[in-house]
């Protein structure tokens, strides 16, 4: 198989947000990938395959990306990479795992949107199985260090720190590109970095804000019994509320509430489903949890309000505690009245 070659940032900067492109086809992309089933270490996961052939607009360029492995205060540069839509993975071919990743797409695997093409050209490609390329490529080698029972999966998510590159703290034009390539508004950007200085300032001279993000629970922390199921209605607790089930290390039973879970606080969103299962990025191990994780519909990360993560595009979903929710009606539907000249038939 061809070895693809690394192409220059330079030449591929053309894919901005916004840009209608094709995924292109199996064959098409499986000339692109090394024997491991990738391109510069971001392997192509047989999940995409369902998206070949298809139209999708670029919302993002993946410049960088948080470090979900080794610490989650660091950033790792991406080369060559964007998000299209919302599209994430289903793990159907990693054990049902439910973490929901945004996918990655190499511009390698894409292609301009031809506007004169006919439009059944852009149904999807339907394989009845994934070449065996990239049914190998979900497991990892075996380790011998490793107890030989345990299965190790190998996704875009494991693979992040070799598809990716360091950079160094004080490289400020991690946060520059972002505004380069179209990724935030000037407005944005002004408002996230203003707003991170000025935290930088409170913590340099010891000043705590209103509401700390510091769990006042001084023993165990507690355990919500709501049995909430996805298609229920929740509104996020208050801050205090929420406050009062984290111990010292903001952690509700092992699992974290950071900056970017706060400004839902006092909000009303969908229950999307209940997590039990999920691919270890560090290990690749499969996870199962018993506890309540929940991830509510709409709700993810966007990196404006984590310092040591500004901007960043994975829009990874949070986990939430039953404890931090509580169980509201459905919403009613406002109801406007009729333009005048205007009849119930007329709609």
């Amino acid at each position: 198989m061809k070895m693809p070659t690394r192409e220059s940032g330079s030449r591929r900067r053309r894919l901005r947000p916004g840009t209608v492109v094709e995924v292109k086809s199996v064959d098409e992309i499986m000339a692109t990938l090394d024997e491991a089933g990738a391109v510069d270490a971001l392997p192509f996961m047989p999940e995409m395959l369902q998206f070949a052939g298809r139209r999708f607009t670029v919302s993002k360029r993946a410049e960088h990306s948080c470090d979900t492995i080794r610490s989650w205060k660091i950033m790792r540069r991406m080369r060559n990479a964007v998000y299209l839509d919302d599209l994430r993975c289903d793990g159907s071919s990693h054990a049902g795992c439910q973490a929901g990743c945004r996918l990655l797409w190499k511009e390698a695997w894409l292609k301009p949107a031809d506007d004169q093409a006919p439009r059944q050209a852009h149904r999807p490609t339907v394989h009845p199985r994934p070449p065996e390329l990239l049914l190998a490529g979900t497991m990892q080698p075996s380790d011998p260090s490793v107890d030989g029972s345990a299965v190790l999966y190998r996704c875009q998510a494991t693979e992040m720190l070799r598809a990716t590159e360091p950079i160094r703290s004080w490289d400020v034009r991690r946060y520059l590109r972002e505004l380069w390539s179209g990724n935030v508004t000037p407005a944005r950007f002004m408002t996230v970095l203003l707003r991170a200085g000025y935290r930088a300032v409170q913590s340099r001279l010891g000043v705590r804000g209103k509401v700390p993000l510091e769990g006042t629970c001084a023993g165990s922390t507690p355990r919500g019994e709501l049995d909430l199921r996805p298609g229920e209605w929740v509104r996020v607790k208050s801050q205090q509320e929420i406050m009062s089930t984290l111990n010292a290390d903001s952690k509700n039973r092992g699992l974290s509430f950071d900056w970017e879970m706060l400004p839902h606080c006092g909000a009303t969103h969908l229950v999307q489903e209940r997590v039990s299962r999920i691919v270890d990025d560090r290990s690749g191990k499969l996870i199962e949890i018993n506890s309540d994780n929940l991830i509510l519909e709409g709700v993810v990360c966007t990196g404006d309000h984590s310092s040591r993560r500004l901007f960043c595009p994975r829009a990874i979903y949070p986990y939430w505690r039953e404890v931090w929710l509580e169980r509201v009606p459905e919403p009613v539907a406002p109801k406007f009245p009729l333009d005048k000249g205007s009849s119930v038939e007329d709609e």
